[in-house]
């Protein structure tokens, strides 16, 4: 597996990272965690050496899984973990709250959790305008001068908020949604981030599943799966959005590669500095997802990808309003 670093800050991760939140949460049940276990420790064996979680996972049972997962082969691997939002005593998620004291508390909680010395990269889950983020920045600040943090990131975050909070602490990364399926970060986000020397994460980059041509308008998900509720992924929105799916299949035969290779292969010629981090819970999707760091699209494919897909126009808002809000900020 290559190696990329994110931006100016030195940290350096295989070019495909793994997203782990839906090992725990998100899209359907749990997984069983021993089988897991042996799916986070197979990705090392492959050459990942990047792993994404969040104290909100679950809560709580990602990080553990990770901290069980990785205790074997933590000076090979950089975790990022998350914090940001209020959990009651129900285990629910209830707002954001990005306190520096709240800040701390999670620090230590995930330290714990992940059975580690130090967090490699501690993003901000969502930007909290209750808090200045020039607060945020220097919590993490703090973090890192006590040897608890390594890197500072955001996620979701807006230009604005992102220049005000490297004018503290500088940013090592910004994770954010990022594919073929939401291309909303190269207005703005993305110049800024190579202006600043700022590595981009992207979430999502095979578009919560669509782009792997295993989803279609008859396609239904388990009651706990989120993707009910986003506008998106309403049968209408699927069918529509079928024809991005085409598209990608179409150069997906050319290359004797499969739809979401083609996915995480665009998003790896993008820029450099760019770490996807699709998930899954199925060694065969892991092997399939790595194989897209061996695909090369020239930049004629690249020409025709876009053509392509500036003439299909999307149906479907990428979360519902309420969840919306939280982002971009």
């Amino acid at each position: 597996m290559q190696k990329r670093k994110l931006g100016k800050s030195g940290l350096e991760v295989s070019a495909l990272g793994l997203g782990c939140m839906g090992m725990s949460f998100g899209y359907g049940p749990p997984a069983d965690k021993k089988e897991m276990v042996s799916l986070i420790r197979t990705a090392v064996d492959r050459g990942v050496t990047f792993f994404d979680t969040a104290e909100v996972y679950g809560p709580f049972t990602n990080e553990e899984l990770l901290g069980e997962a990785l205790a074997p082969v933590r000076d090979r691997v950089v975790i990022a973990t998350k914090f940001g939002f209020k959990i009651d005593a129900d285990g629910k998620q209830a707002g954001l709250d990005s306190r520096p004291v709240r800040i701390k508390q999670v620090a230590e909680a995930s330290l714990g959790r992940l059975k580690i010395d130090a967090i490699d990269l501690f993003y901000q889950h969502r930007v909290d305008l209750e808090v200045p983020i020039e607060d945020v920045a220097g919590a993490v600040k703090e973090l890192i001068r006590e040897g608890k943090v390594k890197h500072f990131g955001l996620s979701e975050a807006g230009v604005g908020t992102i220049r005000r909070a490297h004018a503290v602490q500088p940013v090592a990364a910004l994770q954010s949604e990022y594919s073929l399926f939401w291309r909303a970060p190269e207005s703005d986000v993305i110049p800024t981030l190579e202006e600043l020397g700022i590595g981009f994460v992207p979430f999502s980059p095979l578009g919560k599943g669509f782009l792997t041509g295993r989803i279609n308008e008859s396609t239904t998900f388990d009651s706990s799966d989120f993707r009910n509720i986003v506008p998106r992924f309403t049968p209408e929105a699927r069918k529509a959005n079928l024809a991005l799916v085409d598209l990608l299949r179409t150069i997906a035969e050319r290359k004797k590669a499969s739809p979401a290779q083609i996915a995480l292969a665009w998003l790896l010629a993008q820029k450099p500095w760019i770490v996807p981090i699709p998930g899954t819970t199925k060694l065969a999707r892991l092997e399939e997802n790595l194989g897209a760091a061996t695909v090369e699209l020239t930049s004629a494919d690249l020409r025709e990808i876009d053509s392509a897909a500036s003439k299909i126009t999307l149906q479907g808002a990428r979360y519902p309003e309420k969840l919306d809000q939280l982002t971009g900020r």
